[in-house]
């Protein structure tokens, strides 16, 4: 298991939040509530939050806005990652994955697991990297953004965590970009 190196300094990121609903307004959004006050809680910026309608491209676009704003480093959503036929998310945001992050969701399901047993299987979380930007993408439950923080990001976006998370890689996820002079 993994630990904190307390010689190594907290280095806070920039980090937005994207609801996707139909029916979300900032005042009864408690998936992105739960998502902002553990963000807060751990040091980090909150650099933006949003809420945008199950559609595939309001969700790609306020995203890959997002991945192309020098202040933000991460992107978490929640919602749509169902099976439903509104649940687009996924769709809307694999086009823009640069690199796909197979082991978030491989984890997210088995901290899930624990919580909701095979539940977890309706679930298509996901992660990858777009323009030098983590992008996680949740399911659209408070319980499972907690589950994915507390069991997850929290440890992966603090450069303390050892042996290795996500802050100390992150000045490399551009390096194809530099090479090929884009």
């Amino acid at each position: 298991m993994g630990r904190i190196d307390e010689a190594r300094p907290f280095i806070p990121v920039g980090i937005a939040v994207l609801t996707v609903s139909d029916t979300r307004t900032l005042a009864d959004d408690r998936s992105g509530d739960t998502l902002v006050a553990r963000i807060t809680e751990a040091g980090h910026r909150l650099e933006a939050r949003a809420i945008v309608p199950d559609d595939r491209q309001a969700i790609h676009d306020q995203v890959r806005d997002w991945t192309l704003n020098e202040q933000i480093d991460v992107v978490i959503t929640t919602g749509g990652t169902g099976f439903t036929g509104r649940d687009v998310t996924v769709e809307a945001l694999l086009p823009l994955f640069e690199k796909v992050m197979d082991g978030f969701s491989a984890i997210f399901h088995r901290v899930s697991y624990e919580k909701i047993g095979t539940s977890t299987i309706q679930s298509r979380a996901t992660g990858g990297v777009a323009n030098a930007t983590y992008i996680f993408v949740l399911p659209g439950s408070p319980g499972a953004c907690r589950d994915a923080w507390d069991g997850i990001l929290r440890d992966q976006l603090d450069y303390r965590h050892m042996p290795c998370n996500f802050i100390e890689i992150m000045p490399r996820l551009d390096e194809h970009l530099r090479r090929t002079g884009k």
